[in-house]
């Protein structure tokens, strides 16, 4: 049998770990000072904070408990296969403890880092505890997910939140039962213990009392120093956004400009991370006049902008802007995310006035019909709702980091967990990491604008419906998007399941591409073509069918990045060849160096 080896063991130094100690409870003193000024004063308060149940978890394993005790033969029977594991497992484990060799009950899932240190596979303690774990984990899913009776949303609601118990209880995310904690606190003498309460101490300063977690060294980007760093001008501001006009690269450019609207629930510069990851300086060097909105980060002054003023001073702000900058009406654009869902809405109230500058359509991971929302769906209903309505209404806004716990919580074992073990346990400083550094960039959220995205869309599935919604005085119908439209989606997407946002195939009037990426909502989008190539694509000719399903089966995978297909597709549309435009060439003078003032506000500034 093998088991871990003993490694020569270092003692603390006692006067250091003291005065490491004293720093420590001084620090949190001050933490929790601040934490309990900041809550509300009243029960009602509290209650609306989210204090109670806030996101309605207890009436769903209520019902599911009670669906659940009214079949005890299926219940006895889910036990009894547990303890039948149970006993392979030990039998198992016994004939590795007298030297034998036996294969696993259960194995983690490949990908599954949590299991990687070899200690989990050579030691048959560490193993067994993997095992039991592994085992107990998905026979409580299983459970859960086999109870009969339960509607479709408190199903869901019930498997997402045991899985994040499940996760939380995993044996890696305990200093006793993770082997490569243990090792690493023998060696040191506990330092990385210590160091990791000091970050933790450290995150909870920075979040007023409540844990923040670094997952990058935020001290080693800065934007507009090495992020967000493509060269260019903000040319027009307005109170929600800055239009960024890209420099020039090449000799010539495409005719009609190409406009990029974002997301406004997280910055722009997703997609101008570093120059070699950068979506805008590629195209920007493949003959495009490459125009940017950066939305503001919104406080309790723009409390009451709605989606009609994100529309209005938005897209179709920017194409007046872009009109004046080069003289050109006509221009291609993408929308990314919510960025994509805002730009639907555009195009639909565009045709409906006969507004027709914009020639052809890219959706970056969008959704447009909500009825199958993905995990996400578990945050709404009206509960939930309506205690998010009444906190925004007394801020005027949502955290922007209320919005990225709820995203970090999709993924929690590579976005919650591995940190915790990384800082806190293992007493180490989270790797400087450009992607992670704009996940932790997060914005917050206007009340009156994030109230009826979430209602009108996410809970009633109105955008997809003709004539429910009126944007701007427009009754739209997204049916009447009738140009060439290029849909990407990926595979992997936790925010925007790609069998989702498929069903914009069958929406849209005019003629629509669909190409499908390898990876999720992020790193499936952010493919630059490389040597060797990262991640691949599919893509397929002709109608795309109705079932997703079959368009996959009879897709063509392609190696490498999507980014040169998606070129080929737009050159169609491009109206010919010009001299290259440089920011301020025309009407409108430049008001400062891109990235600009409004990505650089953090939140919390």
């Amino acid at each position: 049998m093998t088991e871990p080896q003993d490694t020569q063991s270092k003692l603390p130094d006692p006067v250091e770990l003291s005065r490491t100690m004293a720093s420590i409870a001084e620090r949190s003193q001050r933490i929790v000072q601040e934490f309990i000024e900041s809550q509300p004063a009243s029960e009602g308060d509290r209650d609306a904070m989210g204090m109670s149940d806030p996101l309605n978890i207890g009436n769903a394993f209520i019902e599911m408990t009670t669906k659940m005790m009214a079949d005890p033969a299926r219940l006895f029977q889910a036990q009894m296969g547990l303890w039948q594991d149970y006993m392979s497992l030990w039998q198992a484990t016994t004939s590795r403890m007298f030297g034998g060799k036996a294969d696993p009950v259960a194995a983690p899932e490949h990908g599954d880092r949590r299991f990687k240190d070899q200690a989990w596979e050579d030691s048959y303690l560490f193993d067994y505890i993997k095992q039991t774990y592994l085992l107990t984990a998905r026979w409580m899913q299983k459970t859960v997910q086999e109870v009969e009776g339960l509607d479709d949303k408190t199903r869901r609601k019930v498997d997402f939140y045991t899985r994040q118990f499940v996760d939380a209880m995993a044996p890696s995310n305990f200093a006793m039962s993770n082997p490569e904690v243990l090792r690493t606190t023998l060696e040191s003498g506990g330092e990385n213990l210590v160091k990791g309460l000091q970050n933790l101490v450290t995150d909870l300063e920075r979040g007023h009392g409540k844990l923040d977690i670094s997952m990058t060294d935020q001290d080693a980007f800065q934007v507009g120093v090495n992020v967000a760093t493509t060269p260019g001008k903000v040319i027009f501001e307005n109170e929600l956004m800055q239009l960024i006009q890209y420099a020039p690269t090449t000799e010539t450019v495409m005719r009609r400009p190409l406009l990029i609207v974002p997301p406004w629930i997280n910055k722009f510069y997703i997609l101008d991370l570093r120059p070699k990851n950068s979506f805008i300086r590629w195209a920007v060097s493949q003959g495009l006049t490459v125009f940017v909105v950066s939305w503001v980060n919104p406080d309790e002054r723009l409390a009451q902008k709605s989606f009609d003023d994100y529309l209005l001073e938005g897209p179709l702000a920017a194409l007046d802007a872009i009109e004046q900058a080069t003289g050109e009406r006509e221009i291609n654009a993408i929308g990314y995310c919510i960025g994509g869902t805002l730009m639907a809405a555009t195009i639909a109230r565009m045709a409906a006035t006969g507004d027709d500058r914009i020639k052809s359509i890219t959706f970056f991971t969008t959704m447009i019909d909500f009825a199958e929302a993905g995990e996400l769906s578990v945050f709404i209903d009206e509960e939930q709702l309506a205690a998010l309505e009444d906190r925004m209404n007394k801020t005027g806004y949502l955290d922007g980091r209320a919005m990225a716990s709820t995203f970090n919580m999709l993924r929690a074992n590579d976005l919650i967990w591995s940190f915790v073990i990384n800082n806190y346990l293992m007493g180490k400083e989270p790797f400087p990491f450009d992607l992670l550094y704009w996940n932790s960039d997060s914005t917050r959220m206007p009340a009156a604008m994030h109230s009826f995205y979430l209602r009108r869309m996410y809970q009633q599935n109105d955008l997809v419906k003709p004539g429910c919604l009126t944007l701007a005085g427009v009754p739209i119908d997204l049916s009447q998007n009738r140009l060439p439209t290029f849909v990407l989606s990926t595979k992997e997407d936790h925010i925007a399941p790609w069998k989702s946002t498929y069903a914009a195939t069958q929406v849209y009037g005019g003629p629509v591409k669909f190409v499908l990426a390898m990876s999720g909502h992020i790193a499936g989008v952010v493919n630059p073509p490389a040597d060797p190539p990262k991640y691949g694509y599919w893509t397929r000719k002709g109608k795309a069918p109705k079932d997703p399903e079959k368009w996959l089966q009879g897709a063509t995978h392609v190696e490498g990045s999507w980014w040169p297909e998606w070129r080929d597709w737009l050159a169609r549309f491009s109206g010919g060849e010009i001299p290259a435009r440089v920011p301020g060439d025309h009407a409108l003078t430049p008001i400062e160096d891109a990235p600009g003032r409004y990505v650089a506000v953090r939140t919390g500034q």
